[in-house]
């Protein structure tokens, strides 16, 4: 997936707090805060660091508020409004020609994972096959709460460096 434009690095590192958030604040699902907080550690010496520090400013802060980013991300294979770059992802795993069975199936287990962990399934399915993502949220729903919890943070590392390797170029 590409995103409709791309900055670089030398780019970034120069803007304001304003133009900063609204460059990288889609880069963790509708968490601006994200790229709010990782701001203040401007300029960034790679694309790596930026992202290390948004993922460190993400999982760093309080619970509360990590668990509103991980219960920002959509389920997978919904047929609800997601945001533009999670519906490339899901459509680059093949989540938007799901037969009624495995959609059924998945929104099964969407609903089951949800219930059990109180936010919803996150995977980054860049590369993963629609059976890969089935066959993942089969075997973690199984899981304990903090293991997914773990689990899911890291995911939106994957996710997120994907997403603003996409975005942001070095140079």
């Amino acid at each position: 997936m590409t995103p409709s434009f791309t900055v670089t690095l030398d780019e970034i590192n120069t803007m304001d707090k304003t133009a900063f958030i609204a460059a990288l604040g889609g880069i963790f699902e509708h968490s601006p805060w994200v790229a709010e907080g990782a701001y203040r550690h401007i300029p960034f010496r790679s694309v790596e660091e930026l992202h290390k520090t948004m993922l460190d400013t993400a999982c760093r802060a309080e619970r509360g508020q990590v668990a509103a980013l991980l219960s920002a991300h959509p389920d997978l294979a919904t047929r609800l409004q997601v945001t533009p770059l999670s519906a490339a992802e899901q459509r680059g795993a093949g989540l938007d020609r799901l037969t009624p069975e495995e959609f059924t199936l998945l929104n099964e287990l969407n609903r089951k994972y949800a219930d059990k962990f109180k936010f919803p399934f996150i995977l980054a399915v860049r590369g993963k096959t629609k059976d890969e993502v089935i066959e993942a949220i089969g075997k973690r729903v199984h899981r304990s709460r903090d293991e997914e919890w773990a689990q899911a943070q890291a995911e939106i590392g994957h996710i997120t460096g994907f997403r603003l390797r996409d975005l942001v170029r070095e140079g």
